[in-house]
């Protein structure tokens, strides 16, 4: 008869087996891991239809809550979360997340890759309210949004009556709606924060843009792609181009994980 700590070992064994010995499993093991971040005036749930697409192709996913309290913490917030995490790395910013991810990658050697998504790609020195009006066509002005103090200052929302207008334009409106209420805000001061030296200098880039954007220009985003000399694919969509194109998001993340 098998002793208790043969049965321990013998299960541990297939546990183990189970976990690491299948040909999925070793098949996560090689591929980098992806980093989803979030904007203002949304959370990581706008990346669940890419994440679910990344998964089924055995990449691993984590899409941390961006804290929107500014740039320099945000960036260093998601900084932290980095090195938590084995490389190699492929980080994804959609709009203000752009931003993070070009400050956060900075000197971490596991990040092999950038995936813009309708973000913001700023250089050293330059500011978001700076891009988003470089070029004409951004809806999202002061009309457009709700002012709240806080503690510390004050937080930005899309008016819900103007939100699927600048946000999500290709989206149901009852989808809208929702995210509408739910939105997370951003500290204005933001707004003026100047970016660090860029990531997109020293680690290769990938820009979706997104042509009927209502927040960023599409010739805003095609000049800092341009920029950065990234690999681009345009699609018809709106502002929250991940959620109403998952499938072309998905493709080009795949594409800059190889």
């Amino acid at each position: 008869m098998p002793t208790r700590r043969n049965l321990i070992a013998g299960s541990a064994a297939i546990a183990a087996g189970t976990l690491i010995g299948t040909p999925a499993a070793a098949s996560t093991r090689s591929k980098p891991t992806v980093v989803l971040v979030h904007g203002a005036f949304a959370d990581a749930s706008g990346w669940n239809d890419v994440a679910r697409i990344l998964l089924h192709h055995g990449h691993r996913v984590i899409a941390p809550a961006n804290p929107l309290r500014g740039l320099a913490a945000d960036s260093a917030y998601l900084a932290s979360v980095l090195g938590t995490l084995p490389g190699p790395l492929v980080l994804v910013g959609h709009s203000y997340g752009g931003m993070v991810i070009t400050n956060a990658a900075r000197d971490n050697p596991h990040v092999t890759a950038l995936v813009y998504v309708a973000a913001f790609a700023p250089d050293a020195g330059e500011t978001l309210h700076e891009l988003q009006v470089r070029y004409t066509g951004t809806k999202l002005d002061e009309s457009a949004l709700d002012f709240r103090p806080h503690p510390g200052g004050y937080d930005g929302y899309v008016k819900p009556e103007r939100f699927r207008e600048v946000f999500a334009a290709d989206l149901p409106r009852h989808v809208t709606d929702l995210m509408a209420v739910t939105q997370r805000p951003g500290d204005t001061t933001t707004l003026g924060e100047p970016s660090g030296v860029p990531a997109w200098r020293t680690i290769p880039s990938h820009f979706l843009i997104a042509r009927d954007d209502n927040l960023i220009p599409a010739a805003a985003q095609r000049f800092m792609a341009t920029r950065a000399g990234a690999r681009t694919v345009e699609v018809k969509a709106s502002h929250v181009a991940m959620m109403s194109q998952p499938r072309a998001t998905a493709a080009l993340i795949r594409k800059a994980a190889r």
